[in-house]
């Protein structure tokens, strides 16, 4: 899966989970739980939804490296 794809299925989880979240402007380093605010059963529905819709699935050691859209984006890509 490219960047691009990655990025779609992305905001796409996001807009399912967070309908709020406004991604005009949307800063890619925004961290999901904090500036985003999900909270921790928003992030693990966000997590269910990315494995869902794209079948790369995050295991638990690898949440740290999902914190943020950017680290999401990148982490679907390069497992996608």
């Amino acid at each position: 899966m490219n960047e691009q794809d990655a990025r779609r299925a992305v905001h796409a989880a996001i807009s399912q989970i967070a309908p709020d979240v406004e991604f005009d402007g949307l800063d890619e380093g925004s961290r999901l739980r904090q500036d985003l605010e999900l909270d921790s059963l928003d992030f693990l529905r966000l997590v269910e939804t990315i494995d869902e819709a794209t079948g790369v699935d995050i295991p638990e050691s690898d949440y740290s490296a999902v914190t943020t859209v950017k680290g999401l984006i990148d982490y679907v890509a390069s497992r996608g």
